[in-house]
């Protein structure tokens, strides 16, 4: 009795092991399509710093304020009390003197940094801003970018798009072995926004020249489509 019920425990066993191996994949085929679109740019970034030094941390801190209070009044003036204006960075930091034999560093005062942040969708007015934060007492102007307030729809067109030419690549595919596509299978997709930067620098002149371009969408989508007779 043991060995009838042992191996009809085994030939139990090897039925459920059947059922549960997945059904064989029907044939299908991948393909890759990729698509970019240019948009016109309808927002502008600019970062203001403000670098001030002395030789207590109390001076540098006092010093930074005072500048940029009067930076953020001056751009305020510009763009309007509601303007997008923000601080998006500080620090306070020591300096040291590090002697060349290797000595013992000595400390020589301290930095306090504050970056302001500005964002307008009046792209005809980028320079004045610039220039009117440098003449307003910032020292430094980084990551000028311009971009998309809404990139949505762009890359909703970059990704039809894409996605119109993997399926004529799959359909190419399926043509050159006799057979058609079917149902799609998967689809994988990414997609990439490369805003526009320009150079920028603290010495800004009266008439600071800005020339945009476009922001590229850049999409690319993988899809696996069934293969039919």
């Amino acid at each position: 009795m043991r060995s009838s019920g042992f191996l009809l425990f085994s030939l139990a066993l090897a039925s459920a092991n059947l059922l549960a191996q997945p059904a064989a994949r029907s044939p299908f085929v991948r393909a890759t399509g990729q698509a970019t679109i240019s948009v016109k740019p309808d927002l502008a970034r600019i970062d203001f710093s403000v670098v001030t030094q002395a030789t207590d941390a109390q001076g540098a801190s006092i010093q930074n304020a005072t500048r940029v209070s009067n930076l953020m009044s001056h751009l305020q003036t510009l763009l309007g009390m509601n303007a997008d204006i923000k601080t998006v960075d500080y620090s306070l930091s020591p300096n040291y003197n590090y002697p060349q034999n290797g000595g013992i560093p000595t400390l020589t005062g301290y930095t306090a940094t504050n970056m302001v942040r500005v964002a307008t969708g009046d792209l005809s007015i980028v320079g004045q801003i610039i220039d009117t934060g440098v003449q307003a007492g910032a020292n430094q102007v980084s990551n000028l970018q311009f971009g998309l307030k809404d990139d949505q729809p762009a890359q909703a067109q970059a990704l039809r798009m894409a996605t119109a030419q993997a399926k004529a690549h799959a359909d190419a595919m399926a043509a050159g072995g006799g057979l058609h596509t079917g149902s799609f299978y998967s689809i994988e997709e990414g997609v990439a926004v490369r805003p526009v930067y320009a150079p920028a620098g603290a010495s800004a002149a009266p008439s600071t020249p800005i020339v945009t371009g476009p922001v590229d969408i850049q999409a690319t989508v993988i899809i696996q489509v069934d293969l039919v007779p």
